[in-house]
């Protein structure tokens, strides 16, 4: 309960309230006078309301630390604000500049090669945020390599200080001995290469270490169509695949090490694909939840949300200003954790959901409460994606096991990876033939254009919807956790 006798609250009531505080206050720094609350002073009154709801904590304080959550969240919004507004002057003018590869490139209609920098420096002057860079030259740029580039410094969009489009490639120097886990990556993927042939081989990497690279654009097409892109980039989707296994797959064994092999994956892989604004996400949604099961506890999947959002926000502001893959990230989140399980119960009341209802239904879910944004952001819905991703995604667990089993036996035994990729190839060969099949329909993708004031009442609709099932089948959301 999250209220108890005497009107007191719940620290998780009063976290949660303070987190959707914090997150509103720095979402308004960016339209309003952030100047105002650069100040201590807001950062100490913040401290002083906190401490006084829970001192008191009843439940009539819940304003008093929501509107702490605020002027934190505009103190620090307001901080990130200050050393991007440096950026301005800059517009227009051509740069030198220096960063770091903070993700994976990758490659636009126009064969431009797309990079994200972090630890920017602009003729010298370290800066804040990062920088998007569409460089015109096919180049062998990884993650993690520094680089340094001049052009024309335009406004920035989502996310992302400043952009800067066709620039001069100077000098691409990769660090020794670098990026440790992406080597292990490309290692792994050159001993599946072997045995498994293009674009299968390229599909189940994808699937696996969320390697979109190296897919031919004609099936990234297909893919963007069918809406199955979710499940060939590092997502939380993927990592939860493999969290509920090792768990699975040690909780006979022993409760501890379930755990530990759990808290190993989720470490091992969000090294393998790198912190995007997704793994941020699905790292700590995934941890929280795994410390709370290891103790016999449970987070309520909202306020997990609030938590996960605001702390994401503490380190990266700029995530609540645009960021569209922290955004979905989220909104896939509630579609599993909270849409999913109601429907589960309204539908097929105490009945546990076996592992392909499961995976369905969560699929459906998060494609729906999904698709406002992405019909948003880019004015397109695929009409055949719900079908597309109920074909594929309860194979992918399957698919990823193969993947991982043919090149562990590459390296091993050769002899067995031969025998390992025919149904690996199979399998994958499958898959695409359904994405190019579905895609390939004239009316599988539709032009449909949303406002802002409309994409914010579907998604009222859709948490009316929510307390409706709840009230409807007594559901308690608490029980619903993504390792289980």
């Amino acid at each position: 309960m999250l209220l108890t006798a005497g009107r007191g609250a719940h620290p998780s009531i009063l976290i949660a309230g303070l987190s959707a505080g914090f997150l509103f206050g720095v979402f308004s720094a960016a339209y309003i006078d952030w100047r105002l609350f650069l100040s201590l002073g807001w950062l100490l009154l913040a401290v002083v309301l906190v401490g006084l709801t829970f001192w008191k904590r009843v439940f009539y304080m819940l304003p008093v630390i929501i509107l702490a959550g605020i002027l934190f969240g505009l103190w620090r919004g307001g901080l990130v604000q200050q050393e991007l507004s440096v950026y301005t002057n800059l517009i227009g003018h051509k740069v030198s500049l220096g960063g770091v590869v903070a993700e994976d490139a990758d490659k636009n209609q126009r064969n431009q090669t797309l990079l994200r920098l972090k630890n920017v420096s602009i003729e010298g002057h370290e800066m804040a945020g990062q920088i998007w860079v569409a460089i015109d030259e096919t180049s062998d740029i990884r993650r993690s390599d520094m680089i340094s580039v001049t052009g024309k410094v335009s406004k920035g969009f989502g996310a992302f200080a400043a952009a800067i489009y066709s620039p001069t490639l100077n000098k691409v120097e990769r660090p020794v001995p670098g990026d440790v886990a992406l080597h292990v990556r490309d290692w792994f993927g050159d001993a599946v290469r072997k045995v498994v042939p293009a674009p299968q081989a390229d599909l189940g990497l994808g699937f696996l270490l969320g390697q979109r690279r190296g897919l031919p654009p004609e099936l990234m097409q297909a893919l963007q169509i069918a809406g199955l892109t979710h499940v060939i980039v590092a997502s939380g989707y993927n990592l939860t695949i493999l969290v509920r296994f090792a768990r699975r797959a040690f909780e006979k064994v022993s409760k501890y090490l379930a755990a530990l092999s759990s808290g190993l994956m989720i470490t091992g892989f969000i090294a393998i694909t790198g912190l995007s604004p997704s793994m941020n996400r699905a790292g700590l949604v995934a941890g929280l939840s795994l410390l709370a099961w290891y103790y016999g506890r449970r987070f309520h999947p909202v306020a997990l949300l609030l938590y996960v959002a605001a702390m994401t926000v503490l380190i990266q502001p700029s995530f609540v200003w645009g960021d569209l893959g922290w955004l979905l990230s989220f909104a896939a989140f509630a579609g599993v954790m909270i849409v999913a399980p109601l429907l589960q119960a309204y539908f097929f009341g105490d009945k546990k959901p076996g592992t392909i209802r499961q995976i369905m239904g969560e699929t459906v879910t998060a494609q729906l409460v999904t698709m406002p944004i992405i019909i948003l952001a880019f004015g397109q819905a695929s009409l055949v994606s719900v079908m597309a991703n109920m074909l594929i995604l309860p194979l992918v667990p399957l698919a990823m096991l193969l993947t991982f089993l043919t090149g562990l036996s590459a390296v091993i035994l050769p002899g067995l990876a031969t025998l390992l990729a025919l149904p690996t190839t199979w399998l994958l060969s499958y898959m695409i033939s359904v994405a190019d099949y579905l895609a390939g329909l004239p009316w599988a993708q539709v032009e449909v254009e949303l406002s802002v004031w409309s994409v914010g009442l579907i998604y009222l609709a859709i948490a009316v919807l929510c307390l409706y099932l709840s009230r409807a089948t007594g559901y308690r959301l608490r029980e619903s956790s993504i390792v289980d």
